[in-house]
């Protein structure tokens, strides 16, 4: 089945609408199940049972029987105990819950494959509709069940049933994510457009300072020629020319007026327009948690332990991907607690705490970040014996172990593998949880800490960003282009001198806060060539991951700045050491580094002893350099290849599609072209013909990059007279270099 994500409402079956409706009513009804088992009300049990209702009457719409059989029998036993005529006990809620399972299950069978996956299950469904009816036959007397038999439909009914899909059809409106993270990036840019016209304004001011020193020179000018012997005829002329220089000013200051009121109209159009957009992106962490209640009663119940689980802050607004995230890591964590933390009712009544166990999960906003925080009254971390485990498994020696404060050892937990488990279960010993919760929160730019007080429990707290649409970064500068490095990812900034550096086994190192820190430059890390040493300072990043940590030496520190993230396009493959981009307020497009995949990089660079010494940078002179003209219309593509041929020595120069392309080729000579085949004004192909066609310029190389790669447009592509031709997934590889230093040579 396609993905009904990707799909429009109005194209969709009956069963497409049916099984919908359905995701929505088995996550109600699961979460609802688990809190009745609790606390069991008529309020509560109402929605359970009209839930069961409508997945009843949507069921016979599509003449799914036995679908209808089983939620019928669920909204009698809901029924009956939403009029007081039952208690549901634990029992209850297991075999309700069984059915809500054949539910969720059909969820995710293909829609051709629904019927016959029923008739194939039709045995045990039965069977369950029967052990349901069974209950009310124990419960309930006679003469209740018959007056709640099943009636034969009539029209009325039909109609009233067939009202929540058409409901639902208009009251919401599902959109592919791809096509919401196009339209982020484009609001974005809208914002960035709007704020980029506060030069113009700047030079609009300017033109009118320069106007009024123009218009009293020219004034002086006129009353110094007064006593002279001008012609009458050039004296008027001088005179009307001097009031149109007055009427240019004064539309010139009304424009001025105009333009800022338009410009702040803009801004602020273009400002509600992305805080729209990113509130589309935000979704309740309610949306998140349909299992877990699920989740905790059962493996409560299977550890013979008692639990009573709330969630606080249910409505708190979080980004959708952030959300996706979350679910594995809060998954580990809340098992952890049952299993690890909390304790039998035997073992709490012997430690004079109440039977049942409190577990809570709660999200919360809280200086521009999102908190989420698990907590548990059980009986907390056993901090000796984690300082023993720490020993054992051979991470440090018994005398450092002595010495490690308590904050110190709980980071052991997060380490790959490290597990204080005696021995492996289902639930936990593997040692992977708590490391897949570390991992998520550094993927994002969070970070993770845990509490614990020995008898009293333990708390796991996540602080996260609210988003990943918006970062703030550090913007630094390397090789004269600016590049950003998310500030929840920077340790530390410094500046200092050359003269700071020491060198160990040949390692350069910079000592802050008595760590010896390894330096690099990122100009080898991120093969960027440099003409020559700007200035005597060191300007120092310091990045880590888990397990190291390194000094990055950029040319200097441009600042502060909050960017709206642009993905990459899939089509460039994976870019080593970039995780996206962004455009600048002048409207320049800045790479965002992966500082993960930065420190991976100075691994590398260190294992195969490839390493330079800061201050060993190579003159690089521009008259012996290559030079390409990359021709296309996508500013992501533009910049993914004038960077990738930069950094192995090529001058590039960018043209936006193949007219502007053609100009430039008339006011400067070149070594190679790069385009693209689909472009506005003037296609690939076309420029290509021209090349050919020029006497001037029809030896001069070219080589498609295209993301079509059927074999028509290769043959379409070298007839024109390309010389090569590659897709735009060779960004990956080395093969764009390579078929470069075919056509051209080195740099």
């Amino acid at each position: 089945m396609k993905d009904q994500d990707n799909t429009d409402i109005a194209d969709l079956s009956m069963l497409d609408l049916f099984r919908i409706e359905l995701e929505n009513y088995t996550k109600l009804l699961e979460t609802g199940l688990v809190e009745i088992e609790q606390n069991q009300t008529s309020e509560k049990v109402e929605p359970l049972m009209r839930a069961a209702h409508s997945i009843k009457g949507a069921a016979r719409i599509v003449g799914l029987d036995l679908v209808v059989t089983l939620a019928h029998a669920m909204e009698d036993i809901l029924s009956a105990a939403q009029h007081d005529k039952m208690n549901l006990t634990s029992d209850h809620i297991d075999i309700l819950l069984q059915g809500n399972d054949i539910f969720l299950h059909l969820t995710t069978v293909d829609i051709p494959e629904i019927p016959d996956w029923l008739e194939k299950e039709s045995e045990a469904i039965n069977s369950l509709s029967q052990s349901i009816r069974g209950i009310l036959i124990q419960d309930i007397a006679a003469p209740q069940i018959s007056s709640q038999a099943p009636k034969t439909p009539d029209k009325k009914d039909e109609a009233l049933k067939a009202k929540p899909l058409e409901k639902e059809e208009d009251s919401f409106v599902r959109v592919v994510s791809e096509s919401l993270n196009r339209l982020m990036g484009f609001a974005g840019e809208c914002l960035v457009q709007a704020r980029s016209t506060k030069p113009f304004s700047v030079s609009l001011l300017k033109m009118k300072d320069w106007h009024l020193e123009l218009g009293s020179a020219l004034e002086n000018i006129f009353q110094f020629t007064e006593n002279t012997s001008i012609p009458k005829e050039v004296r008027e002329k001088f005179g009307e020319s001097l009031k149109q220089l007055d009427q240019i000013r004064d539309l010139l200051i009304t424009q001025i007026i105009d333009f800022e009121l338009f410009s702040r109209n803009l801004e602020h159009l273009a400002d509600q327009l992305y805080g729209e957009v990113v509130a589309i992106r935000m979704r309740p962490f309610s949306d998140g948690l349909p299992g877990f209640p699920r989740m905790v009663r059962d493996l409560a119940k299977n550890m013979g332990k008692k639990v009573n689980f709330k969630v606080f802050g249910e409505t708190t607004k979080i980004d959708r991907d952030i959300l996706e995230k979350l679910e594995a890591p809060l998954t580990h964590l809340l098992r952890n607690a049952i299993d690890h933390g909390l304790e039998t009712p035997e073992e709490r009544l012997a430690a004079q705490k109440p039977v049942e166990g409190t577990l809570i999960l709660e999200a919360r906003h809280s200086s521009g970040m999102l908190h989420v925080r698990i907590t548990d009254d059980g009986k907390g971390i056993d901090i000796e014996k984690l300082r023993q485990k720490v020993v054992e498994r051979g991470h440090i020696s018994k005398e450092m172990a002595a010495n490690l404060a308590e904050g110190e050892l709980l980071d052991f937990l997060f380490l790959p593998g490290f597990s204080t488990a005696a021995q492996v279960t289902e639930v936990s010993g593997r040692g992977v949880g708590l490391d897949v919760v570390m991992s998520m929160a550094q993927e994002v730019g969070g970070s993770v800490r845990v509490d614990t007080k020995p008898g009293k429990g333990a708390s796991f707290y996540l602080q996260l960003p609210l988003t990943l649409s918006v970062l703030r970064t550090l913007l630094v500068d390397i090789g004269g282009e600016p590049y950003a490095i998310p500030l929840s990812r920077i340790d530390h900034i410094l500046k200092s001198s050359p003269d700071r550096l020491k060198i160990l086994e040949d390692k350069q190192f910079y000592t802050f806060e008595n760590e010896h820190i390894g330096i690099v430059d990122a100009h080898q890390v991120l093969q960027i060539p440099v003409s020559a040493d700007k200035g005597s300072g060191l300007y120092i990043v310091v990045v880590s991951d888990r397990l190291n940590r390194y000094g990055l030496v950029v040319d200097n520190f441009v600042g502060e700045r909050e960017l709206v993230v642009v993905p990459l396009d899939t089509r460039l493959g994976r870019i080593p050491n970039v995780s996206a981009g962004a455009i600048l307020e002048d409207g320049s497009p800045v790479l965002i580094l992966d500082v993960d995949d930065l420190v991976r990089s100075i691994d590398n660079l260190l294992s195969y002893g490839r390493l330079h010494k800061v201050g060993d940078r190579k003159e690089i002179t521009e008259t012996s350099r290559r030079r390409i003209l990359v021709v296309d219309d996508s500013l992501t593509v533009r910049e993914v290849e004038r960077r990738l041929l930069e950094n192995s020595g090529y001058e590039v120069t960018v043209a936006v599609d193949g007219m502007d392309g053609w100009n430039t080729l008339q006011l400067k000579k070149f070594d190679l072209v790069i385009s693209d085949v689909d472009m506005p004004r003037m296609n690939g192909i076309e420029l290509i013909k021209k090349i050919k066609g020029d006497p001037n310029l029809k030896d001069l190389p070219v080589i498609i990059v295209s993301y079509k790669d059927r074999e028509e447009d290769r043959i379409r592509g070298l007839e024109a007279g390309a010389n090569y031709y590659l897709t735009k997934s060779s960004f990956q590889d080395k093969s764009l270099n390579n078929a470069v230093r075919d056509m051209i040579g080195e740099p």
